[in-house]
């Protein structure tokens, strides 16, 4: 397919795709939506999850959506029509690479073709009811954790965990801004030593212990969904939250998602490599919210960020032409 707009004008530089996980969820967010021809995925992630898509995004409140399954399952299902959207108004737009923040790279492997749509649908139910169980079993909290750098929140952790609070550095997610996970009493912990040492600790209104040993019982069911699904080699590199590193071979997404649940989400090394590894600095979020480019640019000034939370949007992208 041509690279160039459907206009004429010249070709657009190339992008990255970026995807929002769980926390991006609005009420209302597929409203939007409802009267395009992208609905359809709708009906599709509702017959393959099992749940309810269209309640989510049309009528739960906030608080409904706070739960992890429907946060999770609805988040996916717009960045589902954001990308298909995309992809039928720019057919010809240059992706050198994607990537998605935690629940976000689900969708991230479903637009470089790992998995499809509907295998992707499946695998986001069974991981957001999994983590509902794993934080009914194991309460926990986050926090984020302003001004600090990971190095020094790492010390703050140790510490907290040392004196028997245990809490886990969970997000990397630009300078300046990490995300803690744990016990209640660690992340109380960590709030309390912080301001010594120039930091402040955001207490996050979150269902669990996201992305720490806690969520090991939903690492077990994740492990059995991902086992029957099959992983296809991409056909754009996807940069991982485990490692930072882009991946094109399917065999390596089990042992990655595997990881990512209880591991950190490596956002801040994840940007840098597009930017520095892969050379591009032109972004598109796709999905609610605009979490993901407040994070970019706070990582590479430089950097342009387009986000399509809503089918207006799209007139915004590829309107950057490449470097000749």
């Amino acid at each position: 397919m041509s690279a160039g707009t459907p206009d004429g004008a010249p070709a657009p530089a190339p992008y990255a795709l970026l995807f929002p996980g769980q926390g991006s969820q609005q009420p209302h967010m597929g409203a939007p939506w409802r009267e395009t021809a992208q609905w359809d995925v709708v009906d599709d992630i509702a017959r393959h999850s099992g749940m309810d898509v269209e309640h989510a995004l049309l009528h739960a409140d906030a608080e409904t959506l706070r739960r992890t399954d429907l946060a999770q399952i609805s988040v996916y299902a717009v960045s589902m029509m954001a990308l298909a959207a995309l992809r039928e108004r720019w057919p010809g737009l240059p992706v050198v690479a994607c990537a998605g923040h935690s629940l976000g790279e689900y969708s991230a492997l479903v637009a470089a073709g790992v998995v499809s749509v509907a295998d992707g649908a499946r695998l986001v139910a069974a991981r957001g009811t999994a983590m509902r169980e794993a934080v009914d079993a194991t309460p926990g909290t986050m926090g984020a954790v302003v001004g600090g750098t990971a190095d020094g929140v790492r010390e703050l952790v140790a510490g907290a965990d040392a004196a028997g609070t245990p809490v886990w550095l969970a997000n990397e997610n630009a300078p300046g801004q990490i995300v803690i996970s744990g016990s209640a009493a660690g992340v109380d912990a960590v709030a309390a030593a912080a301001p010594e040492h120039g930091m402040k600790v955001i207490r996050l209104a979150v269902a669990g212990a996201f992305h720490s040993p806690l969520m090991e019982p939903a690492r077990a069911v994740l492990r059995r969904a991902c086992a029957t699904v099959a992983f296809r080699d991409a056909h754009t590199p996807v940069v991982a939250n485990v490692d930072a590193r882009a991946h094109l071979a399917g065999d390596d997404w089990r042992a990655l998602t595997d990881e990512q649940m209880v591991g950190p989400v490596l956002w801040e090394r994840s940007v840098r490599t597009i930017t520095d590894g892969l050379g591009c600095r032109s972004f598109v979020e796709l999905g609610p919210g605009k979490a993901l480019a407040g994070m970019v640019r706070r990582i590479d000034k430089s950097a342009l960020v387009t986000t399509v939370n809503t089918p207006d949007d799209l007139r915004r992208v590829a309107v950057t032409p490449a470097a000749v």
